[in-house]
Order: structure tokens, then C-alpha cells, then sequence
């Protein structure tokens, strides 16, 4: 750390924070009819145009990810977009799951009738073993309850371990709805289609579950509150066909989007962020999302170096920016803002909003959207 302690007015906000986040939590529950505070005035306080606040996996700082529980939380805590990564069961139901992948996620591991589904498979090119989705009916599924995927890191989620349900693509929507009206603010979908080419190669593609889905629910329109998002750039661009929601290129640190490694194009994810691959990104897609280092980098220690031209040239090229992904604790922020050496303890998450809003971009992924609300509030303010 550049500093040997927080500073009294860090440890004032991480207080004040916690105990704002305690009141929701306190008074929170999938199925609940309590409504929180004038949430149509959170958006409004930190102005129209200030950063879209997406809710990464829902409120997964709280919650385990990708629940109805994280996601109503979420929206709540006033999060103007939830987020469910999907894969497919057996059955070729879009599901919210991080990976493929389930053992990490759920309690599979000590259902003994699953014992024999376990196996390795290539995702991406790499061995991994364990359970997956698309091996599942959905109603096999449906008797599996979510589990806190970093419990070292976040201790206090597990106690909502075994809980809670993996949830359909159309149950998040369905909630989105219910909870638009609630809280008389619209709650949007950001959907991401994850491993589209390893869901392709086990005869499960993603797509046309996807956009049946937006369809049915009335969703496929221009004003509709979607977005879609891949790390892969062919789907996105059969997509584009299709849908008439934005798209996002997502931009991971380093490597390349597999669908080229697969049909051996040679460009990695560092071509994307060139001012030409920007300018062909926005012949497919609206929107450029970027692991945040690509915004501001780190040095070899972890300290944050100058901001990069990204951002610029995005915007340079007619999209939008949401960064990803934003997290309180120390084992995810910059050097700068840790607040000690235990990786599971909060830093000043705030200074990095502030440094990172000071770039430009036009969103961000957080995994405490309540923070993440507060950091835009302050920004706006500070304009004004």
C-alpha cells in the first residue's frame, strides 16, 4: 500500500455503507412485498446521465451469484441492470450460471443420484472436470441449490448456501417486470451468452433460445432495456441479424476471443482495442466492454499507472463503455486502495470509482451495486 492505514474518513464511509447495505438486507427477501426507499429517485439523484449501474451476476458482494435473491437485491440496492450469464440444459433451457460448469456453483457435488455425471470435457480448448449444464434437464436442475462460489473471500454469503434455486432465463426476466413495477423504476436485462462456440460444439447453441426468449417476452425492440453481451465476437455478429437490442464486445485483459482461436483467425483481444478493431466492433455491436485494466492498467506491483486512450477511441467510434468488474475487496482492487493485507477485507473501493468515472466510461459491473450507486451519485454531484 502507498498508505500505511485507512483514513478516518474511509473507515466513516465504509461504515456508513455497511450500515446502509444492512437496512436493505435487513428488510430483503425474494418474495417480499416490503418496498425500500423512493428508488425511482436513484437514478434521478446522480442524473440522467450519469453511469449505468450494472448489477454483475446480481448483488454477488451478498448474495451467491446468479440467484433470484442476488438479483432482487440488486435491484434494490438500485442497480439499473441485472445480469444473468446463461448456459443451456439438456432440455435447451437458457439457464443463469457463470460457466458451464456447475460444481462450483451448486451443491451437485453431494447429491450421490449425480455421482455419474461428473466428467471432463474441453471448454474453451482446456480440460475441465466436474458437472455441467447441458448435462441437466431443467428439472434435474431445479432439485440443485446455489452455493457462494469464493466462500474464502466472502464467508458471510454462505449462510445463504443451499437457499436458493438456479433460476431461467425467463424467471429473471419475470422478476425484472415485478420489480419495474415495485419500485416504479425499469430493472434491465444484460444478458450474457457465455462459451458460444463450446455450447455450438455440444449441439446446445445459445442464440435461438436466446432470441425466442427476448421475443416472447416483447423484448426484441430498439427501447427495450437489454443488452446482450459476448466475449466472442461471431455470435455477436449473427446476432446483430437478429436482434434489435444493443450488443457489447466484451474484452477480457489478454488472450483471444475463442471463436477465433477455434477457426485460427490470429487476432487476440489486443487487436479489438486498436482504433481500427474499436471501428469494426461498432459495424456489429453498440456497446465495448473492457476489463478494467484494459482503462487503467496496473504496474508489475499492482499499483494503477496512467489511463490508456481506450475509452476515447471507443467513444471515437460510436460506442458505449461499461467496465468490468467492480469489487470491494482488497483481493480485487488496485494496490492503491487496499486497506491491508487480508484479501477478504473491504479497501477504498471508492477511490477507485473516482478514478475510474474520471475516464469517461459509460457504466460499470459491480458486484456491490449499492456502492456502486453511491460512487455515482458522488460524481454527479461533483459536476453540478
Amino acid at each position: 500500500m502507498k498508505t500505511s492505514a485507512l483514513t478516518t474518513g474511509l473507515r466513516q464511509r465504509l461504515t456508513l455503507i455497511a450500515l446502509s447495505t444492512l437496512a436493505v438486507l435487513g428488510t430483503t427477501s425474494v418474495g417480499s412485498t416490503a418496498t425500500a426507499a423512493p428508488e425511482s429517485a436513484v437514478k434521478a439523484s446522480r442524473g440522467e446521465d450519469g453511469p449505468v449501474i450494472v448489477a454483475h451476476r446480481g448483488a454477488s458482494g451478498y448474495r451467491p451469484e446468479h440467484t433470484l435473491a442476488a438479483y432482487e437485491l440488486a435491484a434494490r440496492m438500485g442497480a439499473d441492470y441485472i445480469e444473468p450469464d446463461l448456459v443451456s440444459t439438456a432440455d435447451g433451457v437458457l439457464v443463469a450460471r457463470h460457466e458451464p460448469e456447475i460444481g462450483g456453483t451448486t451443491d451437485v457435488a453431494e447429491r450421490p443420484e449425480f455421482a455419474d455425471r461428473k466428467t471432463t470435457k474441453l471448454v474453451d480448448g482446456k480440460p475441465v472436470t466436474g458437472w455441467f449444464a447441458e448435462d441437466f434437464t431443467l428439472a434435474e436442475l431445479k432439485t440443485l441449490r446455489a452455493v457462494e462460489r469464493i466462500p474464502d473471500l466472502r464467508p458471510s454469503n454462505t449462510i445463504y448456501d443451499g437457499r436458493f434455486e438456479i433460476p431461467t432465463l425467463q424467471e429473471v426476466i419475470d422478476l425484472a417486470k415485478r420489480l419495474s413495477k415495485e419500485l416504479g423504476r425499469e430493472i434491465g436485462i444484460y444478458a450474457e451468452t457465455k462459451h458460444p462456440t463450446y455450447f455450438q460444439q455440444q449441439g446446445r447453441p445459445l442464440e435461438p433460445a436466446l432470441v425466442r426468449t427476448l421475443e416472447r417476452n416483447g423484448l426484441n425492440r430498439p427501447n427495450a432495456k437489454v443488452y446482450v453481451q459476448s466475449f466472442e465476437v461471431a455470435n455477436l455478429k449473427q446476432l446483430s441479424t437478429q436482434l434489435r437490442v444493443p450488443l457489447v464486445q466484451l474484452v477480457d485483459a489478454s488472450g483471444a476471443p475463442y471463436d477465433f482461436v477455434a477457426s485460427g483467425d490470429p487476432r487476440t483481444y489486443d487487436d479489438l482495442v486498436t482504433p481500427e478493431g474499436l471501428r469494426e466492433i461498432a459495424t456489429y455491436a453498440q456497446g465495448f466492454g473492457p476489463q478494467k485494466d484494459r482503462v487503467i492498467p496496473r504496474d508489475a506491483n499492482g499499483y494503477l499507472t496512467e489511463p490508456t486512450t481506450v475509452v476515447d477511441d471507443a467513444h471515437a467510434a460510436g460506442l458505449t463503455v461499461h467496465a468490468w468488474t467492480f469489487r470491494a475487496e482488497n483481493e480485487f482492487l488496485p494496490a492503491d486502495f487496499r486497506s491491508s493485507d487480508d484479501p477478504a477485507a473491504w479497501g477504498d473501493i471508492f477511490a477507485e470509482y473516482e478514478a475510474f468515472l474520471a475516464t469517461g466510461i459509460d457504466g460499470v459491473f459491480a458486484d456491490h451495486p449499492d456502492i456502486a450507486v453511491e460512487a455515482a451519485r458522488a460524481q454527479q454531484l461533483a459536476r453540478r
